[in-house]
């Protein structure tokens, strides 16, 4: 299942190894001076390769567990997800509101294998990918962040600014995501569509 994806003309040159450690640091740096970890993911990856601005503003809010609940997945898990499906997932011309088109609902399975990929990376390195789960690793409890003194407690404890806090795990996400988009993609010359 190869798709194209375009490398920026400022990255092309880059080896294989030096686009992955481009993406850590661009994640990791979004999530420190932007926050929202799914929104810093998909930047990072955005940064990098052409995809319509929209994707990056689509996964604002998918952050913190998503709407800051803490108790779906990690943000950084989501924003590479939003990112590989931009690539991997299915149009909305091969959907159907009248009748179910088997060789479309196919392409769930499909885009699902690709970002099943990053799924274990998570799984493998942390445990999970729960962002409670990623919480309490990372700072020995989680917070409820949509509490304004819980949150104070987060950022306290480094969320944005440890070597090994939440703009670690945005790294992480934004490696193995341009990771993934590597093997599984046909890389083209850079340029717009």
């Amino acid at each position: 299942m190869n798709t194209e994806v375009r490398i920026r003309e400022q990255y092309k040159a880059l080896s294989r190894e030096e686009l992955l450690e481009t993406a850590y640091n661009l994640g990791f740096n979004f999530e420190r001076y932007s926050h929202s970890c799914s929104q810093s993911t998909v930047a990072a990856i955005h940064q990098i390769v052409y995809m319509d601005d929209i994707a990056v503003k689509v996964a604002t809010s998918l952050c913190g567990g998503a709407s800051l609940q803490v108790l779906g997945a990690c943000g950084g898990i989501v924003g590479g997800i939003v990112a590989l499906d931009y690539f991997f997932g299915r149009p909305a011309d091969k959907m159907s509101c009248r009748a179910e088109v088997p060789a479309d609902t196919a392409a769930i399975g499909k885009a699902a294998g690709i970002t099943g990929l990053l799924a274990d990376r998570f799984v493998d390195h942390y445990g999970s990918f729960l962002c409670c789960q990623l919480q309490r690793k990372l700072y020995g409890r989680f917070f409820w962040v949509r509490d304004e003194q819980e949150l104070a407690k987060l950022m306290a404890a480094g969320a944005h600014e440890g070597p090994s806090k939440c703009n670690d795990v945005v790294g992480r996400a934004a490696r193995w995501t341009m990771e993934i988009l590597l093997d599984n993609s046909l890389l083209k010359p850079s340029g717009p569509a």
